[in-house]
């Protein structure tokens, strides 16, 4: 692969934003909040069996924690936005052929701490410990 190239994965990823994009412009606005917590639902659900694990958990989390946050899809990954600009989202480690998922925060989330800080977490299990530190972070995120 050449370095101006894009992989499979990367393609796949751009044509899911643009079915976004497509959706967002032929969706009624009153009707785009259901529309995009289905297609969120549905990337969660044809998700590989560990990834959808660790999303429905996430998922529910960021519903319980944020209830704010309007679930939709993010470059075909669920996410969670706040005034249709996404806060948080789970990258599925099957996705990209990677080790593990990631759960990420953009720059809405206020998890500023001094001139340094993580915006993106491996994520290889969630047990309760994990889950509290979730929790906590998305909380950090809402301000």
């Amino acid at each position: 692969m050449g370095a101006d190239t894009f992989s499979d994965d990367e393609k796949a990823a751009m044509k899911a934003a643009s079915t976004e994009a497509k959706r967002r412009r032929s969706t009624r606005k009153e009707e785009l909040a259901a529309a995009d917590r289905a297609a969120c639902e549905e990337a969660i659900a044809a998700m590989e069996p560990d990834d959808r694990a660790l999303a429905e958990r996430v998922h529910g989390i960021v519903a319980d924690v944020a209830p704010e946050l309007a679930p939709k899809t993010w470059y075909g990954m669920p996410a969670y936005a706040r005034d249709g600009k996404v806060v948080v989202f789970f990258k599925p480690a099957h996705k990209f052929k990677s080790r593990y998922a990631t759960l990420g925060f953009e720059e809405r989330a206020t998890l500023d701490a001094g001139s340094f800080w993580p915006t993106s977490y491996a994520v290889t299990a969630i047990d309760d410990e994990v889950a509290a530190s979730i929790e906590e972070m998305v909380r950090r995120a809402m301000g």
